[in-house]
């Protein structure tokens, strides 16, 4: 009776949001969980319940999985809006239950915060967990990633198939120990891979079995890359499904000798690529029907929003707050595109999630690289602003290319009159809405 009644409250709380005009997918799982929060483990649950979870690039493996799969007749419900934490999953999953606590469809895809991953329904109920990887992430809350490690695999036993970044050290020692099976993805060395660490970010860089330091052909950034012990016989290995001949510039990579097309041209869309294209060929579906969906270019972006102001080309980089790798993989990707660019920095929340705003991550960030010829001018904005300038001055920015912005209402004047070359934003996700709509009054204004 307890979860009959769950569900119908949830629902009801969910219809009484939209008549409202909110979002919804927070406040109905907030009070349907607090009444009792052992009822996502009383739920009947599909044939396949996929997890998505890791520091960063979950959303965008998890965005192109449901495709894949939607475009191949799979009745799929997931996330969409990122709502990744347990009152969002809560109210996800009972709004697509009967009210006796049948999920109504084939399969149950979720992007999962690693925090809440033991809170969404217990252990056996998982088929497949793919973890894209774990870095430092979010340093306030989650501490170190070994907690971030310990969060995640706690939370489940052998009858979840794993479906793991092979390049990630930190997440592969899970190997030594889980008894289960793990498919493991990985990325072959590009033309940007290097040999010698080049960031400050590597939170792992010993053997997780005899502690000797690891030794790398190659890096792709922080501490993903190709790896082996030359104590024992740890190593990277070759992956189940591999990335090879990737070429970013024409947006294309191989996969099993088939040509993929990418819909974006960056390195996390090559492993959220790979990631899904394992999952998906692990639960049964066909290669053909796999690249049908990827080559046919019917994959909407979950990042990286192109459009323009007046005649110059916007790319909107929502780089993570508090992980220093989405940061510097925007960065690396600002600096080798062609042409002079503008770069817009700033925030007004560092979390979504807790009022006190810890800065300590912005000192890992390699804010070196916007000493790039190419960056004209860098556009300082937000609350955080003038701490975010500090860190610049540490990076020996020069003072010529810093931009302060003081009021936003000023935002396209000051691009378009006091900078140069393409826009890049590379700010965290609230505030690039509050871009998209400038940008877009200043559109409506002039059509």
């Amino acid at each position: 009776m307890l979860r009959a009644l769950q569900i119908i409250v949830n629902k009801f709380l969910t219809f009484v949001c939209k008549l409202f005009r909110k979002n919804g997918t927070q406040f109905p799982g907030a009070i349907s969980y607090n009444m009792n929060q052992k009822v996502l483990e009383k739920i009947k649950y599909p044939k396949y319940v996929i997890g998505v979870t890791g520091s960063s690039g979950k959303g965008t493996t998890t965005n192109l999985i449901y495709h894949i799969l939607k475009n191949n007749g799979y009745d799929v419900v997931y996330n969409e809006s990122g709502s990744n934490g347990i009152r969002g999953i809560t109210t996800l999953i009972l709004n697509n239950c009967t009210i006796f606590g049948k999920f109504k469809h084939e399969v149950l895809l979720l992007e999962l915060d690693e925090k809440h991953l033991h809170l969404a329904f217990g252990k056996n109920k998982m088929t497949h967990l793919v973890v894209t990887n774990i870095t430092r992430d979010q340093p306030a809350r989650n501490g170190s990633p070994d907690l971030i490690y310990d969060a995640i695999f706690h939370a489940i036993d052998e009858n979840t198939t794993l479906i793991l970044n092979a390049d990630d050290p930190g997440l592969m020692r899970i190997k030594l120990t889980f008894p289960g099976e793990i498919i493991t993805y990985g990325v072959n060395k590009t033309r940007d891979s290097y040999l010698k660490k080049e960031n400050f970010s590597v939170d792992n860089a010993y053997c997780p079995n005899c502690h000797k330091k690891l030794i790398y052909s190659y890096y792709h950034y922080g501490h993903i890359g190709s790896y082996y012990c030359p104590n024992c016989d740890f190593k990277r290995g070759n992956p189940n499904f591999t990335a090879k001949n990737v070429n970013l510039k024409n947006g294309t990579c191989e996969i099993n000798q088939h040509s993929i097309h990418l819909n974006q041209r960056f390195l996390f869309t090559v492993y959220a690529t790979t990631a899904s294209y394992a999952l998906c060929k692990t639960i049964g579906l066909s290669e053909k029907k796999i690249l049908n969906t990827f080559n046919s270019g019917v994959i909407p972006m979950k990042r990286g929003k192109e459009l323009f102001l007046k005649d110059r080309p916007v790319m909107m980089l929502e780089s993570k707050n508090e992980n220093a790798l989405s940061y510097y993989q925007s960065l690396k990707y600002i600096a080798n595109a062609d042409g002079e660019k503008t770069v817009i920095l700033g925030f007004d929340n560092v979390s979504r999630r807790y009022k006190y705003n810890d800065l300590s991550w912005l000192w890992d960030v390699e804010f070196e690289l916007l000493n790039d010829e190419s960056i004209t001018h860098v556009v300082l904005i937000g609350r955080f602003k003038w701490d975010v300038r500090v860190r610049l001055k540490y990076a020996r920015v020069p003072d010529k290319k810093i931009v302060m912005l003081d009021n936003m209402d000023d935002f396209v004047k000051t691009i378009l009159e006091e900078t140069k070359g393409n826009i890049y934003t590379m700010v965290c996700f609230d505030m690039t809405a509050i871009l998209l709509n400038k940008i877009k009054e200043y559109q409506d204004g002039n059509n």
